[in-house]
């Protein structure tokens, strides 16, 4: 059976989740397909193509239809898709981050968040800049939460500082204690809902020609 685009992606997402992104490359994954690597390259000319694939396919399913709920909850439900699906592969976060070329996945998450943000009344130039924002607040939050999980036994902030000789606040301590010792899920929905909130607040003060813009918000 000739080797498929999709057959390729699988693999490398299936050596990703076992190997780490630092270790996948096209002569690994070729040796994983049982293939030779000119076999990969005929399908993607370069392991940027690769990841630009892998990239598209982890967040495949973001912009899947809404429930009819207020615009507020939708964007929080957005934020919370893209978050799973990062996760929902080792290293995804970076995979994801180091993408350029979007893919028909990212692109329609993005028109969905765009078309939430514009019924909530946001001229569309200004919906991109916000869906933007939320997409960078998931992906560098879900970076570090990856990361994190790598970190070797012992390896803390304050051993860290002990070493620079750096002495810090109390208040900075308490700071980089919750950091470290809440739930990663509890941070994430806590920042979630303050970008929410601002959005609410920037939305008060748009004029009132822009603010009946797109579909009428709940």
């Amino acid at each position: 059976m000739p080797l498929r685009k999709a057959d390729v992606v699988r693999e490398a997402l299936r050596f990703l989740d076992a190997e780490g992104l630092d270790q996948l490359t096209m002569r690994k994954l070729g040796a994983a397909l049982n293939v030779q690597g000119g076999a990969l390259y005929r399908h993607y000319p370069n392991k940027e193509a690769l990841l630009d694939a892998m990239a598209d396919k982890i967040v495949e399913g973001i912009g899947a239809p809404l429930p009819g709920v207020p615009w507020p909850d939708q964007v929080r439900i957005l934020g919370k898709r893209l978050r799973t699906a990062l996760l929902s592969h080792r290293d995804g976060a970076r995979v994801v981050a180091g993408t350029f070329a979007p893919g028909a996945n990212t692109i329609i998450g993005s028109d969905t968040s765009v078309q939430v943000l514009c019924g909530a009344g946001l001229p569309p130039a200004q919906a991109g800049w916000v869906t933007f924002a939320l997409f960078y607040y998931v992906l560098g939050h879900t970076i570090e939460e990856q990361a994190q999980l790598r970190l070797p036994a012992g390896h803390d902030w304050r051993t860290h500082t002990e070493r620079l000789d750096v002495e810090v606040s109390p208040q900075y301590a308490a700071a980089l204690d919750s950091l470290t010792s809440t739930d990663p899920a509890e941070r994430f929905d806590y920042g979630l809902n303050i970008f929410i909130d601002g959005l609410c607040r920037l939305r008060t003060t748009l004029p009132p020609q822009e603010e009946t813009a797109g579909h009428a918000a709940p």
